[in-house]
C-alpha cells in the first residue's frame, strides 16, 4: 500500500512534477551560436583586461614606492650639472591613470556580458509568453467549440 510513496524516485522536487525543458533543445539555454561566440570573446576580453588591470596596479604600487623614496632621499645631483640651473616646470593636467583606464574598460566589458545576458533572457521570456498565449487561445477555442456544441444539440 505505502510501496510508492517511498520509493526513491516517487515524489520529484517541485510540488506540480512539472518538468520544463529548455526551448532550445540543448542544454546552452537558448543561446544562439553568434551569442555564445561573443559571450567567449567578451570573457576572453575580460579575462586580458583584468590580468593589465593587475599589472599596471604593480606599476602603480612600485612607482609610488620610487616617489616616497626620491622625497625621503632624493637622488644627488650629477657632477656635470652643477653650473646650470634647474628649474622644475610641474604641469597639473589632469590625466586619467592607467588603472583608472582599465577599471572603466573591465566595467564596459561587464556592462555588454549583462545586457547580453538580459537578451537572452527577455527572448526566452517572450518565447515562454508566446507558448502560454497559444495554448490559451486554444483552450478558448476549444471551450468555444464546446459551446457550440451544445447549442447545436439544444436546438
Amino acid at each position: 500500500m505505502f510501496q510508492t510513496a517511498f520509493q526513491q524516485n516517487a515524489f520529484q522536487n517541485d510540488a506540480f512534477q512539472i518538468v520544463i525543458k529548455p526551448l532550445g533543445g540543448d542544454d546552452a539555454g537558448g543561446w544562439t551560436k553568434e551569442e555564445k561566440k561573443r559571450h567567449k570573446a567578451l570573457q576572453k576580453k575580460l579575462r586580458l583586461a583584468e590580468e593589465k588591470r593587475i599589472l599596471a596596479e604593480k606599476e602603480s604600487k612600485e612607482s609610488r614606492k620610487q616617489t616616497i623614496a626620491d622625497l625621503v632621499d632624493p637622488p644627488k645631483p650629477s657632477k656635470f650639472n652643477k653650473n646650470k640651473v634647474e628649474s622644475k616646470q610641474v604641469v597639473s593636467v589632469d590625466i586619467p591613470s592607467n588603472l583608472a583606464i582599465i577599471d572603466r574598460y573591465i566595467a564596459n566589458l561587464v556592462k555588454q556580458q549583462q545586457d547580453l545576458f538580459n537578451a537572452v533572457q527577455l527572448r526566452q521570456a517572450k518565447i515562454l509568453l508566446e507558448s502560454e498565449m497559444a495554448k490559451l487561445e486554444a483552450q478558448r477555442l476549444r471551450e468555444i467549440d464546446d459551446e457550440e456544441a451544445l447549442l447545436a444539440l439544444l436546438l
